[in-house]
């Protein structure tokens, strides 16, 4: 049998991983919008939708944020990677519904 404490304290917990996970969920919607936003300025000015040097500089800033709040510069960046891969899949796929540029052909 769990102690009370033990078993109040570890829900307590769970709740702030769960409204945490809730906020992750709607920071990432926002993000996506306004990439999403991007995606069609780049479209409608025909340019590229990967941007290298941003891209190196939020990888760059990420580190250094996760590094200061004591998290796995590696794994923050991997996340990150996983975001800008998904990023310009979007912005490859408006710029198709816009005939605008591809990476391929960028």
């Amino acid at each position: 049998m769990i102690d009370p404490k033990v078993k109040d304290q570890l829900s307590r917990y769970r709740q702030s991983i769960d409204n945490i996970d809730a906020a992750l969920v709607h920071m990432l919607a926002e993000r996506f919008r306004c990439t999403k936003e991007v995606g069609v300025l780049k479209a409608h000015y025909d340019l590229p939708p990967a941007d290298p040097s941003r891209e190196e500089y939020q990888i760059e800033r990420l580190r250094r944020l996760a590094k200061d709040a004591e998290l796995d510069p590696d794994f923050a960046e991997k996340f990150l990677n996983f975001i800008i891969k998904e990023v310009i899949r979007h912005h490859e796929a408006i710029a198709a519904e816009h005939g605008g540029v591809t990476e391929k052909t960028a």
